[in-house]
């Protein structure tokens, strides 16, 4: 291991009040998909539809996390972080996405928050990580405006019931997948491949957004609220002229529809003026209600995006250019650490943004168990290059507060299915045996030597 790689040398390059966690998804992980009172979500139909998930794959069984949890947990426990950041399934608390409650699934998240707090570790709780209730999509789902008001009482009732042991609460995470991979794309859950439906899934997206952090709020003033974006890191092709226009509307595309409204209060003229269906959803007082003042914001970034003008395709007129960097992770993408110094600079550049944590970085690194171990390099060569990246934006005086590997297991990774391993621990699905990788004891000495100073 080259000494750049040492998680002793590594550790020390960031501030003692630095937080080292893991993240996971409730449909990614915790299966029991018909247990205690919970119903279907989006996930679960579009799951079973056959051709959308390779292998027919489903989350009904994922890593049984819901019937593991103590072990999950002293399995967390024994890499020594210090934060887990995991996302509740709204189907477990509002089995039909509003109306009656359901205990059984409250439940579940009380021995999940007993069990951090026991152990030291602190819950950053995500509202929303793509699970809408099925019954929601029955009346137009995130394009129906009454969806924003019913994640508001979800976001409501979560907060009521579980904020005295919550560290952190973020309202969506990567709404840009569940609009766009989810609403004109049709890779993602519900499958829509319609501007039209996009546009109105953005701005419903992004209203449910301020309103659920008004309903946060008012239960617990006290408690730091969020929303994770996974920002482009948006690179032109060439110096050419063309190519870095193309880059810009690709800015305001894929990140200034978000940033804008949730930090700015205004959308990007460039959208507004090439995707017009936009407008039509904007009421009086939204953009108001959507800029809620945040106490941070996180960053989930895997891969740069590299653009090149097209004048052929539909706004924001770009094509995907070809990688610059040879190396890339099992699920094809390139490994670019400097992707991500790139999108905080750019971003903090354009906006007034508050302190941040990396949510979600990681590698689709499939090497499988060999003799009990899991030699997994190449993850935790790219681990390594990304927090040293990191360490580089905090020099630089970034308010970068922590970081999240993705993921503390394999686990079902949406339309890949289970083909495709994000995890510090690898999930033999057979069996549910975990095994510890290279790269999560690797994950283990940084924090441990972290802690120690």
């Amino acid at each position: 291991m080259s000494p750049d790689r040492s998680p002793q040398k590594l550790a020390h390059r960031f501030p003692e009040d630095f937080i080292f966690g893991v993240a996971t998804a409730s449909y990614q992980i915790e299966g029991a998909a018909h247990a205690d009172g919970r119903k279907p979500s989006i996930w679960d139909a579009f799951s079973h539809m056959p051709g959308r998930v390779k292998g027919g794959d489903t989350g009904d069984a994922a890593c049984d996390h819901y019937n593991r949890l103590e072990a999950d947990l002293d399995l967390m426990a024994g890499l020594g972080v210090e934060a887990y950041r995991f996302s509740l399934a709204w189907p477990r608390i509002f089995p039909d996405g509003i109306g009656e409650i359901n205990e059984k699934g409250f439940e579940f998240y009380d021995r999940l928050l007993d069990g951090l707090k026991s152990r030291g570790i602190k819950a950053f709780a995500t509202l929303y990580h793509w699970d809408l209730p099925l019954a929601l999509m029955g009346r137009g789902g995130w394009t129906d405006r009454d969806t924003a008001s019913a994640f508001a009482q979800y976001a409501g009732t979560v907060t009521r019931r579980l904020g005295d042991r919550l560290d952190t609460i973020v309202t969506f995470n990567e709404p840009w997948c569940s609009v766009y991979l989810g609403h004109l794309m049709g890779v993602h859950a519900p499958g829509e491949r319609s501007v039209e439906a996009a546009m109105a899934a953005l701005h419903v997206t992004n209203l449910a957004h301020g309103l659920g952090v008004q309903a946060i709020r008012a239960e617990r003033p006290d408690i730091p609220v969020g929303i994770v974006l996974n920002a482009m890191s948006v690179m032109a092709a060439t110096d050419a002229v063309t190519d870095r226009k193309a880059a810009e509307r690709a800015n305001d595309f894929n990140n200034g529809v978000f940033f804008g409204p949730v930090f700015e209060g205004v959308y990007p003229p460039s959208v507004l003026e090439g995707c017009r269906d936009l407008a039509l959803h904007i009421k009086h007082g939204d953009l108001d209600t959507i800029r809620q003042p945040l106490d941070f914001w996180g960053l989930n970034y895997y891969t740069p995006m590299r653009v090149s003008a097209d004048p052929s395709a539909a706004f924001p007129h770009v094509a995907t250019a070809s990688a610059v960097k040879p190396e890339k992770t099992d699920i094809g993408w390139e490994i670019e650490p400097l992707g991500l110094s790139h999108v905080v600079r750019d971003l903090y550049g354009r906006y007034k943004l508050p302190k941040f944590y990396i949510t979600e970085n990681g590698a689709a690194d499939n090497t499988d168990v060999e003799n009990g171990a899991v030699s997994d390099t190449m993850r935790l060569d790219y681990i390594s290059s990304h927090l040293a990246v990191a360490a580089d934006l905090i020099a630089e005086n970034y308010p970068l507060k922590g970081y999240f590997a993705w993921s503390l297991m394999d686990n079902f990774e949406w339309a890949e299915g289970y083909s495709m391993r994000f995890g510090l621990v690898h999930v033999d699905y057979e069996t549910q045996a975990r095994t510890v990788k290279q790269s999560g004891y690797w994950y283990r000495d940084l924090v441990v030597a972290h802690a120690a100073g």
